[in-house]
């Protein structure tokens, strides 16, 4: 279970990723109904374009997280008190850090960066516009709801955009506060009582 949401997570997040980025130019909107927009940017940041680190930090941050949360999962998917559900919101976390992975460590290389109204063309023969572990995150979900103004300031809601990985690490967080906080404190006693013992068996 746990392999197939970060599997369909990761593959329904590239395959939107590199259909917008060989569609669509930089800032381009295009508008399905008055509320949902796909609209291109790219961003060097965590979730929402927040910029906290530099990039290669972010992209090393980004594996070391992966790599423990599938650690994590591994230790604890037989532990008592830990029910599927619970699985499934660190899989989407999971998928989530992942997917935007691929945008930092490939996009730099296999993509070009051109002026608007040009598009991206992929794998081009003169190389791409970063280095490995350089790339910007592709996000093209919009979500423009409604907008008041208020005392002369205009204010919208949703303005971020954001991408599918983004929106799989929001859910399973949110999940995870609102339906397993139970079962997150016995994964993690688990979790924390074996590391512990192979550390002493060791």
């Amino acid at each position: 279970m746990v392999l197939l949401i970060i599997l369909l997570v990761v593959c329904a997040d590239q395959a939107l990723k590199i259909w917008v980025k060989t569609h669509f130019y930089l800032g381009e909107d295009y508008p399905l109904t008055s509320w949902f927009h796909l609209k291109f940017i790219e961003n060097n940041g965590i979730a929402f374009g927040i910029e906290l680190t530099g990039k290669l930090m972010l992209t090393l941050g980004r594996l070391g997280a992966v790599a423990f949360l599938i650690w994590f999962m591994a230790k604890v998917c037989k532990a008592p008190g830990v029910r599927a559900g619970f699985l499934a919101c660190v899989a989407m976390i999971t998928a989530g850090a992942a997917g935007n992975i691929f945008d930092c460590v490939f996009y730099g290389r296999i993509f070009t960066n051109p002026f608007p109204p040009e598009i991206a063309t992929i794998f081009p023969a003169d190389g791409g516009y970063a280095p490995w572990g350089q790339g910007r995150v592709v996000d093209m979900l919009y979500f423009p709801l409604f907008d008041i103004d208020i005392a002369g300031y205009h204010w919208e809601f949703f303005q971020y955009i954001f991408n599918i990985a983004d929106a799989s690490i929001c859910v399973g967080v949110f999940a995870l506060i609102l339906f397993y906080s139970k079962d997150f404190a016995a994964a993690w006693e688990y979790f924390s009582k074996h590391r512990k013992s192979s550390h002493a068996q060791s």
